[in-house]
């Protein structure tokens, strides 16, 4: 294979590549990491053959789910909550000095 040269492309092995396949999907990781994990997956059928599934994956859930959002009452709901929980946990007790 021709990526068998380079020693970037020596280094990855298929369970590495495999795992990172849902960052390069995603557009996660840094320029570096997408050009070895594409140049692995270019030189390699198996792990081709696992980026072309989950890429296909990706695109049928992107499809299916793309689009849909909460209710507008959950939404409401949910940002109370969150403020709820951002303020008891900023919120800082002091002892009282009159006990000493």
């Amino acid at each position: 294979m021709p990526g068998d040269a380079d020693p970037e492309f020596v280094t990855l092995d298929c369970s590495a590549v495999l795992a990172d396949v849902w960052l390069l999907l995603d557009n996660e990781c840094d320029s570096d990491a997408r050009t070895r994990i594409q140049g692995h997956i270019d030189n390699c059928p198996s792990c081709l053959a696992h980026y072309g599934i989950e890429r296909d994956l990706k695109a049928l859930i992107s499809r299916k789910c793309g689009g849909d959002e909460a209710p507008q009452g959950l939404r409401d709901r949910l940002r109370i909550e969150i403020r709820k929980t951002v303020i008891s946990q900023t919120t800082v007790v002091f002892p009282d000095d009159n006990g000493r």
